[in-house]
């Protein structure tokens, strides 16, 4: 079944998602991951000496975190595939664009703290895109508040707010992440340049994303810094020179998930080079969830190979962990033939959209039935076949347009609005998506029996 054309759109801005016409037989290189690039630019910038960084993704998130950067004082030559880092003091009088990026909105506003330790009082504003004024930021507020710094966001714990540093701050603080463990890696990563390091106390009753604070305290650590968690809620992060000299950016495992989980939807074997052998990313859940929901996965050296048969089951599994890789799983979930219930997820809804609400109501907009609870996304599970295209909305959120081109890979018909919103973390999605289907730009299909992809 075909969708209605979408009303009041232009040229451009509705994709054809398309269907698979048989079982797939492609390697996909897929570019850096985001939350590695940004925490490595992080460093970089408090370096000692300058950073070289190898495999950083190129998208519209890296891209306002290196403009947050510049701003701050820090030079980023990111004019060739290797880019160059070369630190200097923070510095004051200065406005941060953060876009949607939850890292820049997080990441950059405690380095405005070593502004005020060098002498420079001068307020930073910070703004972003409208969905990113609705983001939560009211923890990471009081916690700079805490530390000293003066914070002016007329009490909505949102975007957007200026921001004072303090003369000097003291070297413990406590937050409450559980709508974020965005807070708590924020805080970390500017420890080690605070005179006294930093202890941070998480207060809150749970804590998401739990691999991206472990990423945190690996990639500090790689750095030469020494951090200690005496318990669950509690990081300290000892002063000391960040020496990194050069790094490296792994795939994004993340962005990985749509790739991985198309072998699901329409057989045959996918293939993701890259991967790594030990790894804190969230995505490193996805063998596992895939495997239940009957694909087989098989890292072969540094080849992470999944093989699916069309065959889709049900799951039940928390996703409290790797939340991010909700969209990926849910869009599985949407075309299984059993129930599926994905738990500990309720933070997403504070994503660059509510995730939950978003999930709902595209799968009932395709005709099928998904429930979302405060904490929770439930599938009823029923024949694909009972589901119909539609032009699907991405909300302005990467992650739900990948969630509409893995459905469009089994339903006829479907249409994604604004697929460019990939750009936040993937900008040659549609171009990689379609040649991992073997289909050339225009959508026809090549004469290559097997599709080799690279991203940008």
């Amino acid at each position: 079944m075909s969708a209605a054309p979408a009303v009041g759109l232009g040229p451009g801005e509705v994709w054809e998602a398309p269907v698979a016409s048989g079982p797939l037989d492609a390697t996909v290189e897929v570019p850096g991951s985001k939350s590695l690039t940004n925490r490595y630019l992080v460093l970089a910038a408090l370096a000692e000496a300058p950073v070289r960084i190898r495999g950083g993704l190129r998208s519209r998130d890296s891209a306002l975190m290196i403009d947050a950067l510049r701003a701050l004082g820090v030079t980023v030559d990111d004019s060739g595939p290797e880019w160059l880092v070369t630190p200097a003091a923070i510095r004051g009088g200065t406005h941060i664009e953060c876009g949607l990026a939850g890292t820049v909105m997080r990441f950059v506003p405690p380095l405005v703290l070593l502004a005020g330790t060098a002498g420079d009082m001068r307020p930073v504003t910070f703004d972003g895109d409208e969905g990113a004024r609705v983001r939560p930021m009211g923890p990471l507020l009081d916690a700079l508040r805490a530390l000293g710094a003066t914070v002016d966001d007329d009490g909505r714990g949102t975007l957007p707010f200026t921001l004072t540093p303090p003369a000097s701050v003291p070297g413990e603080v406590v937050i409450d992440s559980s709508s974020s463990s965005q807070f708590v890696t924020a805080l970390l990563l500017v420890a080690p340049r605070m005179p006294q390091g930093l202890t941070v106390r998480h207060v809150g009753e749970t804590l998401p994303s739990l691999p991206h604070i472990d990423m945190t305290c690996e990639t500090l650590r790689g750095a030469g810094i020494r951090v200690d968690q005496p318990d669950e809620r509690t990081w300290i992060v000892h002063p000391g020179a960040l020496r990194l000299t050069e790094v490296r950016v792994e795939p994004d495992l993340s962005n990985a998930g749509p790739f991985m989980a198309a072998a699901l939807v329409a057989g045959g074997e996918v293939r993701i080079p890259g991967w790594p052998a030990t790894t804190t990313q969230p995505g490193a859940y996805y063998p596992e969830l895939l495997m239940h929901m009957g694909g087989e996965c098989e890292l072969a050296g540094d080849v992470m190979r999944v093989r699916g048969t069309g065959r889709l089951d049900g799951i039940e599994a928390d996703l409290s962990p790797a939340g991010e890789i909700t969209p990926t799983i849910a869009a599985l979930c949407a075309l299984a033939s059993g129930a599926s219930q994905l738990n500990g997820i309720g933070h997403l809804r504070g994503h660059e959209t509510d995730r939950l609400a978003a999930i709902a109501a595209e799968v009932e907009r395709l005709g099928g039935q998904c429930h979302a609870g405060d904490d929770s996304l439930k599938f009823a599970g029923y024949p694909p076949t009972d589901l119909h295209g539609a032009a699907m909305e991405t909300y302005h959120d990467h992650r739900m347009a990948t969630f509409a081109a893995i459905v469009g890979l089994r339903v006829p018909g479907v249409q994604v609005l604004h697929v460019g919103t990939t750009s936040k973390t993937m900008p040659d999605f549609p171009t990689m998506w379609r040649a991992m289907l073997g289909l050339s730009g225009d959508g026809t299909a090549t004469d290559a029996t097997a599709a080799d992809v690279t991203g940008a």
